[in-house]
């Protein structure tokens, strides 16, 4: 863990946000967003270097109520209303966490980013781009989805498995528990390499100074709050990727679909064998992809072959 090389920024949405940059002072600005309960040390070391060999700055942070970033001061939603979704009045959205972001930048005085999210960072990517049409470069959304109810959603095998979950009250715990759910969602081809993401997850619990329970429970409200945003991703210009798996159970890759469909020109690339895990085996396929995405090629739906 490189806690030297992070940096904290006071936004000016309130938010507190750690942050860290690699790569060229001079390259194109790659913004990472990660998702649900991720950190910034959630992009893997070897997709961050992969992005850096290719002469990019990359810049990726903790969003609010993630890792080394603030703690909203708000009451987390009873487990009742995530199981109903009926959010608090009182619950943030996609679009404060959008902001978060982009203040980030006004913050590291960068004009434009090629923005890069996946999962809930891709929904939070998505809200960067119709929302602040003149910070987005490009958009890569990554196994992502609309805010639709009816694509986009996990197996009923997954539902069970997240109910059956109880929050990790011990490092071990947590640690377990991010294997049992990696294993189910890491698609079918690639081998988990257990002890690597061990450590990883072990990072993400000593970045957050143990359980985060709150924090999980606040950003799953912030999806559920944000609702069906199929109309507002009808107002992205940004160039646009959409990339998924076709073996993901947390996001139907309907999701990836609806998304595409919904942004004029949006390229759509469907990923045999992947899950809803970026699994190193996969970093120079998705890396080439955004690069080539980046540069201005593509246009249509395809499947990449294994």
């Amino acid at each position: 863990m490189t806690v030297a090389l992070e940096k904290f920024a006071s936004l000016a949405t309130g938010v507190r946000m750690c942050y860290r940059v690699d790569g060229r002072a001079d390259g194109p600005v790659l913004l990472l967003v990660g998702g649900l309960g991720e950190d910034l040390t959630s992009w893997s070391e070897l997709f961050v270097s992969e992005m850096v060999s290719r002469g990019y700055r990359v810049v990726r942070h903790d969003n609010r109520d993630a890792g080394r970033s603030s703690r909203i001061d708000r009451r987390p939603p009873a487990a009742w209303r995530q199981l109903l979704a009926r959010p608090r009045r009182d619950a943030y959205t996609l679009d404060q966490m959008a902001r978060d972001s982009v203040s980030l930048l006004d913050h590291l005085e960068i004009d434009r980013a090629h923005v890069v999210g996946r999962s809930m960072g891709g929904m939070i990517a998505q809200s960067m781009a119709a929302r602040h049409p003149d910070r987005v470069a490009t958009l890569t959304s990554i196994y992502s989805t609309t805010g639709a109810l009816d694509v986009g959603q996990p197996t009923l095998r997954t539902r069970l498995m997240l109910i059956a979950s109880p929050p990790a009250r011990t490092r071990k715990q947590a640690i377990a528990g991010y294997l049992r759910m990696t294993r189910h969602l890491g698609g079918t081809a690639h081998q988990l390499d257990e002890a690597a993401e061990a450590l990883a997850a072990g990072t993400v619990w000593d970045r957050a100074s143990g359980a985060n329970a709150d924090g999980m429970a606040r950003q799953i409200q912030c999806i559920q709050a944000s609702g069906n945003r199929t109309p507002e991703l009808s107002r992205i210009t940004a160039p646009t990727l959409v990339l998924n798996g076709d073996r993901d159970q947390l996001v139907a890759p309907s999701g990836g679909r609806a998304t595409a469909a919904a942004i004029v020109g949006a390229r759509h690339v469907i990923v045999p064998g992947m899950g809803h895990h970026l699994h190193d085996g996969f970093v120079d396929l998705v890396a080439t992809e955004i690069h080539v995405h980046i540069e201005g090629a593509g246009g249509r739906l395809h499947t990449i072959t294994k």
